[in-house]
């Protein structure tokens, strides 16, 4: 990619003289797979950035990746300026826990604003005799690709369950963009996705096939959540999807966007305020934003502190003290 990590000098000169300068600064967002919702998000955020960049000379652009925990390795090797991440995946980078625990803490992590909700959603083939999550034991399932948040999120879960891969007859790694057709195709019986709604994936799956979202609400996922912070337990609203009247009971994290340390003040304050300042916009630019507050996304599902340049934009915002 051919981007730069501005700091020092180097940022220096590209903001004085502010529209005069003839310079311009190109930075990446890290998402997910097309029909997720990171990869629409991350759309939103480069759009209100670039609609300003004669005036900061920011120009933004969006990479759909395999995910959040792509999304932050790639932040900390320097080969991506921003990314989208659950907040399961932002508290254990930056305190090199989990699957992070062989390259230790990255504690030049840093937290922007908070996102949308995300359950852990499974989908079930209607002829599957799926009803519940246990129900997943011998049959055949997507539990995503190695370096996405869903794959992260289900390891954690199937350590809870005391389960392994072995448990289901068959356990794939498609991407979000490929399991929708799986399922259809009777590839697969089951598919799981930590995704924000409504999430066109899952629109594609319910909408192609007949299917089922199930719970995910047991002993093993409370117990899980009560011994960490950063999940809590989550509602997808019944009729939002063919095949699923009623209200699913799951649990799940947000998503979260994050960038580095090395990342310049002046660029993150100039991203902060395009959305903070064009707010109603952003949250018309897709469904899953449409419940944010501005208060909320300061704190809410950050365990990384809060970069410099988006800490000075919420105190000059009045979002923080």
């Amino acid at each position: 990619m051919n981007k730069t990590l501005l700091t020092g000098v180097a940022a220096a000169a590209l903001f004085v003289g502010g529209a005069a300068s003839a310079q311009q600064t190109f930075i990446g967002i890290g998402t997910g797979g097309v029909t997720g919702v990171y990869y629409p998000v991350g759309g939103a955020i480069c759009r209100l950035v670039n609609r300003d960049r004669a005036e900061h000379g920011i120009r933004c652009g969006v990479e759909s990746t395999g995910g959040s925990v792509f999304n932050v390795n790639a932040i900390r090797a320097g080969e991506l300026e921003f990314g989208v991440a659950q907040s399961d995946i932002q508290f254990h980078l930056y305190n090199g826990s989990e699957m992070f625990e062989a390259d230790g803490a990255y504690e030049d992590l840093r937290a922007i604003f908070s996102l949308h909700p995300e359950p852990f959603t499974v989908v079930a083939r209607s002829d599957a005799d799926i009803s519940t999550f246990e129900d997943l034991q011998g049959k055949r399932v997507n539990i995503g690709n190695p370096g996405s948040g869903q794959r992260a999120t289900m390891d954690v879960v199937l350590e809870a369950m005391g389960w392994t891969t072995g448990d289901f007859a068959q356990a794939t790694e498609l991407p979000p963009g490929e399991q929708a057709l799986a399922l259809c195709d009777n590839n697969v019986d089951a598919i799981v996705y930590t995704v924000g709604h409504p999430s066109g994936a899952i629109q594609e799956a319910t909408t192609a096939c007949d299917t089922v979202l199930v719970n995910v609400d047991n002993d093993e996922i409370r117990a899980l959540l009560e011994d960490r912070s950063y999940y809590r337990m989550a509602t997808i609203p019944g009729g939002m999807y063919r095949g699923t009247d009623s209200d699913v009971t799951t649990f799940g994290v947000g998503a979260t966007f994050v960038t580095s340390a090395a990342v310049d003040e002046e660029i993150v304050y100039q991203l902060t305020r395009a959305i903070f300042e064009n707010f109603d916009q952003f949250k018309g630019l897709h469904p899953a934003l449409e419940i944010l507050e501005p208060e909320t996304m300061v704190s809410d599902g950050n365990s990384a502190p809060l970069h410099a340049g988006a800490e000075r934009y919420y105190r000059e915002a009045g979002l923080l003290e």
